[in-house]
């Protein structure tokens, strides 16, 4: 079982969750663990306010459906690794179901590189064919139960990895890779990477790049950052400053800095209990 397990606001934040915004995650089920970080739901019921919505980097990528498409053919799509965090701000009512894959495993159910998805939203159509049309249409069918749907979703899984050939488009030294990054969580400079693997920085890069469509400083950055979070809701908001030390941040201005690029708020605003000179 991963020890990895990214988080995203509305876990971390549970105070933002209300009844006319509700988000939901769900376990895979054992054998795609190695595949599948989790399933995730979002239901907005229209109000006389805007809804925000924010997405931080987790190194993740996912399949998202939104259960009240225009067309079967606009319901799902792809989004890419993100590198910053980005808000979103919805309004009407929206259902959207997610999966969510973890970078370096996600290419033998989606068939291409993670590389090809990076920084960006490609519809699944696109990617699939008329394969993704009936996959939609089955999901659309359940109603927008997460109950029904994700036996569906996971049939689907199953059966995609059961037909993957034996071939791996990627270089073994990418799994190791990510297994040192999640190990270390995050505390690793790309040279004690590059002699770990027993490369040159230069290739690392390169394999990184090419594989997972961003370098291993990008990464190994976004890794520490979520390790830092998952440590602090699992412990204590109150020991923020103790947690962000243990995970390498020892000076305040670079902490700051992280919780800007892919939180978009400062420590203080998400976590209220932390007092603001400790941020």
């Amino acid at each position: 079982m991963r020890t990895y397990q990214p988080l995203q606001p509305p876990v971390i934040q549970q105070h933002i969750i209300d009844s006319k915004y509700k988000y939901k995650e769900y376990s895979p089920s054992r054998s795609l663990m190695p595949y599948v970080a989790c399933y995730w739901t979002i239901n907005i019921r229209a109000s006389d306010r805007e809804i925000e919505h924010r997405v931080i980097p987790d190194g993740c990528l996912d399949i998202i459906f939104d259960l009240r498409p225009s067309s079967v053919s606009r319901t799902a799509f792809i989004t890419g690794l993100m590198p910053a965090y980005e808000v979103m701000r919805l309004t009407g009512d929206r259902s959207l179901f997610g999966i969510r894959f973890y970078l370096e495993t996600a290419h033998r159910i989606l068939k291409h590189p993670a590389s090809s998805f990076a920084g960006e939203r490609v519809w699944l159509e696109e990617a699939w064919g008329r394969e993704a049309g009936l996959w939609s249409e089955q999901l659309l069918y359940t109603g927008g139960s997460a109950d029904l749907m994700i036996p569906v979703v996971e049939s689907k899984l199953k059966g995609l990895l059961a037909a993957a050939d034996g071939a791996d488009m990627l270089e073994p030294a990418v799994y190791s890779g990510m297994e040192y990054m999640y190990a270390e969580r995050g505390n690793l400079s790309v040279t004690a990477l590059a002699d770990k693997l027993s490369y040159s920085e230069r290739h690392v890069r390169r394999m990184f790049r090419q594989a997972l469509g961003t370098g291993p400083k990008e990464l190994l950055h976004i890794v520490k950052f979520q390790c830092m979070l998952q440590q602090v809701v699992r412990v204590s908001p109150s020991r923020f400053a103790d947690v962000a030390a243990q995970h390498g941040y020892y000076d305040q201005s670079h902490l700051n800095r992280s919780f800007r690029r892919y939180y978009g708020l400062s420590p203080a605003n998400v976590f209220p209990s932390v007092h603001p000179s400790a941020t």
